[in-house]
């Protein structure tokens, strides 16, 4: 059975759409588009018409290359938006056996405990702990046998009018949402390996505005966090240090960027104002507003991680990835700032078909966007939707319900039960409207004790 897939990562300096196919265990991209952001700022967007233009344009030109056009998306959301919180829940095992419905009943309890902000809506559910009965860090509580089943979430939050104007653009381009997505959690889909991810990683997405900060370990994110700065500052700072057009700044930093050594060598550039005036200007001056930026960007981000409390658990190290990687030298830079941490640069996973243009750290979240809507989530994740989602299972449970509904008093249906059970003159024991209705009235006592 094959399925379409169209993801669209919506970022500050570029839109991404990928349409790609599933078929079997085999996903290959079909085509791409890749057009200019308009109307976002650090991961926000401030005018919709802008940016449903640019995605209406990224999603045409890769409809034309793949010659299909999905008109549902997995749609990426940065983490300017969001807010984080760990919440827990346990659950009674009627049946003694923990089947899915148990897990979504966990992680449902997990989410109804946290202390969520009204004007916030819930994008992730994340178990990053089970325990089953006395049992700790349990990686997959499927099919055990117990009387008890707790877990430890990670809960992605954003702010509902934000969600809307998502929305609104992207249905303004012509597209549905199908599911909203976190940009870092994207991107650590897209390069984590099965090791980094039993070991634990940082995972940095440094694009052109921001930069997005996840922490994986074990079987999902556990801290997640963001910075409004990312390679464009690096362009305004050398167009204010050279006094010289953005352009050719983005042209200098792509050309003579690097981290590694300053060069004595001199070139000519234009002087902003009057392009038709050139100037002499040494590398090394270009080195050093780089680097100062580049080190400021990265110590800010080696504080995140400290304040997450969570550095001993990086056993893999960090992996960086984004556009802003492609700098050279910022590898070695990162680990001596990271504390001499194990650091790489992350590609995305490859895959088949038109996958060339994506083969870049730029793309990281476009294909991890790809990999989701393909099912490469975590184990068990309650999506943008409030459904369950398993790794091992397309079909996902329609057994979760919206928690804003489920906090309404339950009690109300029980009652309902109760007095239609009292009002049936008899109790014909064959009647299977009796049955129906003692089973629901015993399966809710069975829950609560």
């Amino acid at each position: 059975m094959s399925k379409n897939i169209l993801a669209i990562d919506i970022g500050s300096t570029k839109v991404c759409a990928v349409v790609a196919k599933k078929e079997g265990d085999e996903i290959s991209i079909l085509g791409s588009g890749i057009k200019r952001s308009q109307g976002l700022k650090k991961g926000i967007i401030t005018n919709i018409e802008l940016a449903a233009k640019s995605i209406k344009n990224a999603y045409h030109t890769a409809s034309r290359v793949a010659g299909t056009s999905p008109n549902r998306a997995v749609v990426s959301i940065s983490g300017a938006y969001v807010k984080s919180v760990n919440s827990s829940g346990i659950v009674n095992i009627p049946n003694k056996e923990i089947s899915v419905d148990e897990i979504n009943r966990v992680l449902q309890t997990a989410l109804y405990n946290a202390n969520i902000p009204h004007e916030y809506e819930v994008i992730h559910v994340l178990p990053y702990k089970f325990k089953v009965d006395e049992q700790d860090y349990i990686e997959d509580p499927l099919g055990m046998n117990a009387n008890r089943l707790e877990a430890e979430v990670h809960i992605v939050t954003a702010q509902k009018s934000s969600i809307y104007n998502l929305k609104k653009a992207v249905k303004q381009a012509g597209i549905e949402i199908e599911n909203i997505v976190l940009t870092g959690y994207a991107s650590s889909i897209a390069v984590l390996n099965e090791d980094e991810k039993e070991l634990g990683a940082g995972v940095i997405d440094m694009g052109g505005s921001t930069c997005n900060l996840v922490i994986h370990y074990g079987n999902s994110i556990i801290y997640d966090d963001f910075l409004g700065v990312g390679s464009m500052h690096i362009t305004n700072d050398l167009s204010i240090a050279l006094h010289t057009p953005l352009s050719t700044a983005e042209e200098i930093k792509v050309y003579y960027g690097n981290l590694l050594e300053a060069s004595n060598e001199h070139i000519e550039i234009p002087v902003i104002g009057d392009e038709s005036k050139t100037q002499q200007i040494s590398l090394e001056i270009v080195y050093n507003v780089i680097y100062a930026r580049v080190e400021e960007t990265l110590m800010i981000l080696a504080k995140s991680i400290e304040k997450s409390g969570l550095k001993d658990q990086i056993g893999a190290g960090v992996i960086l990835t984004g556009g802003m990687t492609k700098l050279k030298g910022i590898r070695e830079i990162a680990s001596v700032i990271f504390d001499n941490m194990p650091v790489r640069i992350g590609k995305p996973k490859r895959l088949e078909g038109f996958f060339e243009e994506l083969d870049d750290p730029a793309f990281s979240t476009a294909v991890g966007l790809v990999l989701y809507g393909a099912g490469e989530n975590a184990l068990y994740e309650i999506d943008s939707n409030k459904r369950l989602r398993t790794k091992t299972a397309e079909d996902f449970s329609d057994s979760s319900v919206d928690i804003a509904e489920e906090k309404e008093p339950k009690e109300n249906q029980e009652l309902e039960i109760l007095e239609e059970l009292t009002e049936m003159r008899t109790f014909e024991e064959n009647s299977s409207s009796f049955k129906e209705k003692v089973s629901k009235l015993t399966r809710w006592l069975t829950q609560l004790f």
